[in-house]
């Protein structure tokens, strides 16, 4: 599948989606916290989604997933169930991600979450994803590739002593869920695509307290880490302009 470039009509149907996706993550945080269910967190954006937002929640029956967010607790590296018998304790982490499609474009993000007060490495290792993410996007800009990108993740996350996961990755994105190009969090600078004014895409690393090696559980969507330390991942879609980037799914100043 070729990599589309988006129009400029496009890009502000991206830009709508994006905001929506990045309201859906400011609407459930003051919900996050010990006591609560993985399951009312679905449904208190499901119900903004559908009812406020009057948008359609796109995990929803994706590929047959049943729910409108991912929950990812603790171990949980990406795509955790939400589901009423998983209860928040405190010191839990949590990445809650969330695809929203708006007038047929999609905004995809996710951010991590404390549930009470984590632990000193709990918050080493979120603040260091969400470093790693950041150093990600600021690579991109017309000329620049997707092995600059992989590499700047790779390199500050693994300097930190933290491993970066490899069988998942960020993905192109528009009127497609996920489309080319795969965004690679690791790599090799000067290789790989070359970036191109109007590219849309995520940069979501996983990165993982242990080592890098995944575990999909029996539901066949739920990958935990392989020595059960703890991962953490954020996530923004992202607009390739003529001088840099655009985040396309921004969060409050606060978040």
């Amino acid at each position: 599948m070729p990599v589309t470039i988006k129009t400029p009509e496009q890009i502000e149907k991206m830009r709508v989606a994006g905001k929506l996706a990045a309201e859906v993550l400011e609407v459930v945080r003051p919900h996050v916290k010990p006591g609560i269910t993985t399951e009312e967190l679905d449904r208190i954006c499901h119900d903004h989604i559908v009812n406020v937002q009057k948008a359609i929640p796109a995990n929803v029956g994706y590929k047959g997933f049943p729910k409108t967010l991912c929950t990812s607790v603790n171990n949980v590296i990406c795509h955790g169930i939400p589901n009423p018998a998983k209860v928040l304790k405190d010191g839990d982490i949590v990445n809650i991600d969330v695809t929203v499609i708006k007038d047929g474009f999609h905004g995809d993000t996710s951010r991590m979450f404390f549930a009470g007060e984590p632990s000193v490495l709990a918050k080493r290792l979120v603040d260091v994803t969400f470093e790693s993410m950041m150093r990600g996007i600021e690579q991109v800009m017309p000329g620049a590739t997707l092995g600059d990108i992989g590499h700047a993740i790779q390199r500050f996350v693994e300097a930190e002593r933290f491993s970066v996961v490899r069988e998942y990755c960020g993905h192109g994105i528009g009127q497609i869920y996920h489309e080319d190009p795969q965004v690679l969090h690791y790599g090799q600078p000067r290789t790989g695509l070359t970036l191109k004014p109007g590219m849309t895409f995520t940069i979501e690393p996983m990165v993982n307290a242990g080592t890098r090696h995944t575990r999909l559980l029996p539901d066949g969507w739920t990958v935990v880490t392989k020595d059960h330390s703890l991962s953490a991942q954020w996530e923004h879609t992202i607009l390739v302009t003529e001088d840099g980037f655009e985040i396309l799914t921004p969060w409050p100043k606060a978040a």
